[in-house]
């Protein structure tokens, strides 16, 4: 082994990044669990736990201190299926900023070229763009979109005399940026959601964002903002100093609401002229702070003292007992004195002549620890504390942080001036807003340009408020508050601050949004309640120790010492796969969990191979060393092969795929390349050091060492039977194909899914009869595992676009089910009719693709056409075979047979599985044709078939163990996906040895007869 040192360097390397990667996940569970001990079963108090160590340094590795935070933002990410959550994939309607661009033209050809688009989308993967010019250019031949679109506002970008291509470019581009302006806006919103992990991406079917926030327990609160068109505001402030009075009053009156005070005069009635004196002088100019704002302090100002207290917050000095996790008595003392003030510090500044404290300028009234801001929320919200201040006064939170450290929050005193609560000004007035820089401090900057209305508005309101600060607020939360210098007559305004580049180019594009070009409608929903998560972790986890543990077993009980060398491997194999997970932000999904788990199965493949060549040299008189040689060298062609071809089926799946079959992909392929190394050089490491030490190596036992040797079964001259067997199990299931079909699921045919446990079994019967009114026509309604849970599909509303649709079906629901025992909807999903379109085709591609896909590299590799289509042919007989079955028995078995995802998922895996049993089959065969060429090919092909049955027996045997653990205990949700990888390694076995070597010989016989 030449390149022993280079190996062992790798392996180590390897080994250290793993225990790194997944290190994180270890200190955020140590945390987790002392956040549990310390709240004692209260949720609430686990959760404050959480929150006040979310900044805090949790983990130190020397050279970098990792906050709680950051550590959760590294850990292993959980699929929504196993930690609970929402998974939402929303589709910015480019047909909306099509109609906005023609100012809803009325124009017939116009109408009617969008009405036939919208039928094309439904059969097309082209863009709605695209579509849209060729349905107006087949019903229009001679029009000019110019005509439709050169209107006022896209003069600049859309000439009078522009051609037809011209108009779509620009359209394209407008669509385009719509879609990423929409991205930057939800990108923002989720991170009010305040989960951990949330994930937002752009998906390659143009339109489409991907939003998914494990987790979150308000699935109608996220539906409302994901799809709500983006609220942008600009709104008066009030200086600081105009309500710095107040807080005083707040603080006082929230020491009595709290109970903290025991004064017995009506707070109602209690003079607070004193409290306040001197704090303001009544011509507003700026005075010190001097008068004890709590009048049992003798002049010493609490204020100072709260402040005091929070500036060491904000250094990181707890000394003084500020931390609230450690409810220590400084901090309990300072909370009873200044309920307001220990989470609140004051926007104020100390002369350093004086001493004294005066307020800031601007419209900051505070800063706030970000932990603490739903306290402070609380406090505001309360109708004894809002009457104190001025009946015109709101408050808002800043967008972002206002110190390097993301700790603390800015909160800003609004001014509303409209009796109806409304803006003076509102975003739809934005029609331009780009980065730019300033004119004399070069910094970044941004422009924005109002319309004619706006810009009458901004000239008013800029003239009202020269010298103070208009705060620009976007979906209630501050993201500027520049001051006004001099009235702004143009709408043209430019907004500075310490922003980067970056920051610049994202506020403009939210400014220009404003509110959403279009709306974002939701296509594809799945909620995932977290009790149904953990019930799936559970399984998940028993299915992999069972399986884990049936491998090991296996191995030992086969292959003696080299069992033990084998699952050595097999470990190091899992921890590489986790840690490489990890490294990657890739989410762990049940279905993830299910490729792991038949990674393991079919990671032995390669021990299996590489063994069984040792056994062979070993037969064959070589001493150990030298067999062990060349039982790796003759093995690698063969696992090589194998693997490829799998790994081809699985980034087809992973191109193809989304949710569950992406995450099942994920896994494969880390397991696939993860697999070979441990298998082909950890093993050969352990041997090499055996054989340094003289210590003994087996490879079998008494009961084992002469299996399956000196076998010829003549499997080819039974290939007519093979072919008989085959062609009457084919014909039924095509008949059931055709007569019966398949039971689609709402992936392929759009509607909605709700899994609903009760306290009680149910009859499905009743329950579909009870929905069939609220529904208006009869759902599908089947037990879902227990017989205390169901199913329930429907199509109800699923056409409706609106936002109140989801809510709608929910209800109805419910009101269906409200005559029976206590029920909790588990699970939701939703596929609208488009993305179920979508989805199928992408199904029907990706099998095709994997099809073509492995017989390329078979022909490549095998040089031979023959091999090809013997491959192909046997696949073919695998997809049909297990197509069939589903269809056979859907409505017989007592678990979901569904065609959706997952399905094609599992029809690939057969695919791969059983192309990776063909090709060990086939480079056996090429290896005997080479040696033994003048002998009859059908000998030379039965004895190849023999040579190799105890591979594939041992891995047959083992991966169908693995999966029957998985069928049996890893849960419903993948109970028909396990079921129908189950089939395909009993057809994949049968095929690869039954059909495509038959096929292979029989081309074989016929081109030699032509020649």
């Amino acid at each position: 082994m030449q390149s022993k040192s280079a190996i062992q360097v790798f392996a180590v390397a390897l080994v250290l990044v793993c225990i790194y990667q997944l290190s994180f996940t270890w200190v955020t569970q140590s945390v987790e669990q002392d956040a549990k001990d310390w709240s004692n079963g209260d949720a609430v108090a686990e959760q404050q736990y959480l929150d006040s160590m979310a900044t805090e340094p949790v983990y130190n590795i020397l050279v970098k201190q990792y906050t709680y935070k950051e550590c959760k933002d590294r850990e292993i990410n959980l699929g929504l299926d196993l930690k609970g959550g929402m998974n939402v994939t929303l589709e910015v309607s480019v047909i909306e900023v099509i109609k906005s661009m023609a100012n809803n033209s009325t124009d017939p050809a116009f109408t009617l070229a969008i009405d036939s688009a919208i039928a094309m989308q439904r059969h097309s993967d082209e863009d709605f763009v695209t579509l849209f010019g060729e349905a107006f250019q087949s019903m229009n031949p001679s029009g000019q979109l110019a005509a439709i679109f050169s209107t006022r506002e896209n003069q600049e970008k859309i000439p009078f005399n522009a051609t037809n291509e011209e108009v779509l470019e620009v359209i394209a581009e407008e669509a385009n940026d719509a879609i990423d302006r929409s991205f930057e806006i939800l990108s923002a919103r989720i991170d009010k959601f305040g989960v951990s992990q949330p994930r937002i991406q752009k998906l390659e079917t143009s339109g489409r964002i991907l939003v998914e926030l494990p987790g979150v327990k308000e699935p109608a609160r996220v539906r409302n903002l994901l799809q709500g068109t983006a609220k942008l505001e600009f709104w008066e402030t009030y200086e600081n100093r105009e309500i710095y009075s107040y807080l005083t009053q707040v603080n006082l009156k929230l020491k009595r609401i709290l109970n903290y005070d025991n004064l017995e005069t009506d707070p109602a009635q209690e003079d607070t002229t004193s409290i306040v004196k001197g704090v303001v002088n009544p011509d507003d100019s700026l005075d010190p702070i001097a008068a004890d704002p709590i009048p049992a302090v003798d002049d010493s100002d609490t204020l100072a003292t709260s402040t005091n207290l929070l500036l060491d917050l904000i250094s990181g000095d707890t000394s003084g007992g500020s931390d609230t996790a450690l409810g220590s008595q400084s901090y309990t003392q300072s909370l009873q004195d200044n309920p307001l003030f220990t989470f609140l510090q004051p926007a104020i500044f100390q002369d350093e002549e004086t001493g004294k404290y005066f307020p800031g300028d601007g419209p900051v009234i505070g800063y706030v620890a970000i932990k603490d801001t739903s306290r402070i929320n609380d406090y505001f919200s309360m109708e004894q504390i809002m009457s104190i201040f001025p009946k015109s006064f709101r408050w808002k939170w800043e967008a972002k942080p206002y110190d390097d450290e993301g700790k603390f929050i800015r909160l800003l005193a609004i001014k509303v001036s409209d009796r109806e609560g409304k803006a003076p000004l509102e975003g739809d007035v934005i029609v331009d807003a780009y980065q730019d820089y300033g004119q004399f401090s070069n910094q970044p900057e941004i422009v924005m340009v109002m319309n004619p209305e706006g810009t009458k508005t901004w000239k008013r309101l800029t003239a009202e408020n020269i010298g103070k600060a208009v705060a620009i607020v976007l979906d209630d939360r501050v993201y500027s508050f520049p001051t006004v210098n001099s009235e702004i007559p143009n709408g043209r305004s430019n907004i500075s601050g310490a922003f980067t580049i970056k920051e610049a180019k994202d506020i403009a594009n939210i400014l220009k949004a404003g509110k959403l070009p279009a709306p974002a409608r939701i296509v594809e929903e799945e909620v995932v309640g977290p009790s149904l998560g953990q019930e799936a972790i559970d399984d998940g986890l028993e299915s992999f120790l069972l399986a884990l543990l049936v491998v090991l077993v296996y191995m030992v009980f086969y292959y003696n010492k080299a069992g033990l060398v084998a699952n050595v491997a097999l470990l190091a194999n899992i921890f590489f796969i986790m840690g490489v997970l990890a490294s990657l932000g890739a989410v762990l999904t049940l279905p993830g969990i299910a490729g792991i788990v038949l990674t393991i199965g079919m990671s032995i493949d390669a021990n299996v191979l590489i063994f069984e060549r040792i056994r062979e040299e070993i037969r064959g008189g070589k001493g150990m060393g030298l067999a062990i040689t060349d039982g790796y060298k003759n093995a690698y062609t063969s696992i090589i092969d194998a693997n490829v071809t799998t790994l081809l089926v699985a980034l087809i799946l992973y191109y193809f795929g989304s949710g569950p079959i992406k995450g099942f992909a994920t896994t494969l392929i880390i397991g696939i390349l993860t697999s070979l190394f441990s298998a082909i050089f950890i093993t050969r490491l352990i041997f090499i050091s055996f054989l340094k030490r003289k210590k003994n190596i087996s490879f079998s036992n008494k009961l084992t060492e002469n299996a399956f040797t000196n076998l010829n079964i003549q499997f080819l001259s039974k290939r007519k039977l093979f072919y008989g067997i085959s062609a009457i199990i084919l014909l039924g299931g095509l008949v059931s194909l055709f007569t019966k079909g398949l039971n689609y699921g709402v992936d392929f045919t759009g509607g909605r899914t709700y899994v609903v446990r009760f306290e009680e079994p149910m009859n499905t019967q009743k329950v579909r009869s009870a929905l069939s009114v609220s529904f208006e026509s009869a759902p599908e309604v089947k037990t879902y595992g227990e017989s205390n849970q169901l199913k329930v599909t429907t199509k109800y509303l699923i056409e409706d676009n609106s936002t109140q649709s989801d809510q709608k079906v929910r209800d109805k629901l419910e009101e269906g089910l409200s005559g029976f025992s206590t029920f909790e909807v588990m699970k939701s999903q939703k596929v609208g009719p488009t993305i179920a379109d979508d989805i199928k085709r992408g199904a029907i591609w990706s099998t095709i693709v994997g099809l073509l896909m492995v017989f390329l590299y078979i022909l490549i590799r095998f040089r031979k056409w023959q091999f090809g289509l013997g491959a192909l042919a046997a696949l073919f007989h695998d997809v049909l075979i297990v197509l069939s079955s589903f269809s056979i028995f859907y409505g017989l078995m007592p678990f979901s047979m569904e065609m959706d995802q997952a399905f094609i998922a599992a029809l690939l895996t057969v695919i791969g599985y059983s192309i990776n049993d063909t090709v060990v089959v086939f480079d056996r065969i090429r290896e005997y044709l080479g040696l033994y060429p003048k002998r009859d090919t059908a000998e030379v092909m039965n004895m190849a078939i023999n040579s190799t049955l105890s591979r594939t027996f041992n891995t047959s045997v083992s991966t169908f163990a693995v999966l029957l653990v998985i069928f049996i205990f890893g849960g419903e949700v993948i109970r028909g996906f396990s079921f129908a990888l189950l089939l395909g390694i009993v057809v994949g076995t049968y095929s690869s040895i039954c059909i495509a070597t038959p096929v292979a010989l029989d081309t074989f016989k016929k081109l030699n007869a032509k020649k």
